[in-house]
């Protein structure tokens, strides 16, 4: 059994204790470590989080808006971990700490987190005779967002640094991020909104893509609202790398998504696109 964390008492403005959602052993394979034979294979990291919040308002209302949905944030952290090539553990956990940190979009909304306790663990490091962890906190006051406008919306950088970034891509109403591939990068992207077109067809939230260089792809948002990706660029994201280009005579290729949430959340999805 996961041991549990160990947790600072977190209090609100009134100074009244903030409730605690916590996530304990997330199991992921990912790329991490500085060593040669960790940078070409993937090794089991687990991964406990713990995120301070105020959650009075879903006891009363019974709201999934007014708390945090563990399963889609689940899901979003073991993309994030596999998406990502970490160098050091330290890198890994401000990564997941800045993401679950930052503020809420409106087609996911949820309460703010007001700080987090993460800790990952690489019990495969040392060859069994002993296993190293880090644990570490943050706050979001301590936390600084940079906001780039784009012609489709808007980018959040989550975090960068110099093997990868993380941004979440903000497509505005009737906005399209354009047919473009990139020249260099390797990109993943994982769908959080729940009305967006890819390659001209619909996408469920919760199923990610990973883009080679050269694959043509595109995004529409023909809604009324706001809708988000989260992406994850190795390197991180060069403005000269990516280069717009018209779509092929025959049409952009399909692409088959891996799904990221709960499977009652894809069942759901396909019941209120049935009603709609």
């Amino acid at each position: 059994m996961t041991e549990p964390l160990h947790l600072p008492v977190v209090t609100d403005a009134q100074g009244r204790p903030l409730d605690v959602i916590e996530v304990r052993g997330l199991t992921v394979d990912c790329i991490v470590g500085v060593y040669r034979r960790e940078r070409v294979a993937a090794q089991p990291l687990q991964l406990d989080v713990a995120l301070f919040l105020n959650t009075r308002e879903a006891a009363v209302g019974g709201r999934l808006a007014n708390t945090v949905h563990y399963g889609r944030l689940t899901g979003e952290l073991r993309f994030l971990m596999e998406a990502c090539r970490f160098e050091l553990l330290e890198s890994a956990a401000e990564a997941v700490c800045r993401y679950v940190l930052a503020p809420p979009t409106e087609d996911s909304p949820r309460a703010q987190v007001r700080a987090a306790t993460v800790r990952i663990t690489k019990p495969e490091a040392l060859g069994g005779r002993a296993i190293p962890s880090l644990q570490v906190h943050r706050t979001a006051d301590e936390m600084h967002y940079a906001v780039e406008d784009k012609p489709f919306g808007r980018v959040d950088i989550i975090h960068e640094s110099e093997g990868y970034g993380i941004y979440r891509l903000r497509i505005k109403p009737g906005g399209t991020i354009p047919t473009h591939v990139h020249q260099r990068m390797e990109e993943s992207e994982l769908v959080l909104g729940s009305g967006l077109l890819l390659q001209g067809q619909p996408v469920a939230r919760g199923l990610a893509f990973r883009w080679p260089r050269g694959f043509l792809h595109r995004y529409d948002n023909p809604t009324a609202g706001e809708q988000t990706v989260l992406c994850v660029d190795r390197p991180r994201f060069v403005p000269s790398d990516e280069v717009e280009t018209e779509a092929p005579a025959e049409g952009l290729s399909p692409v088959q998504g891996q799904s990221y949430y709960p499977p009652d959340e894809h069942a759901q999805q396909l019941g209120t696109e049935g009603h709609a």
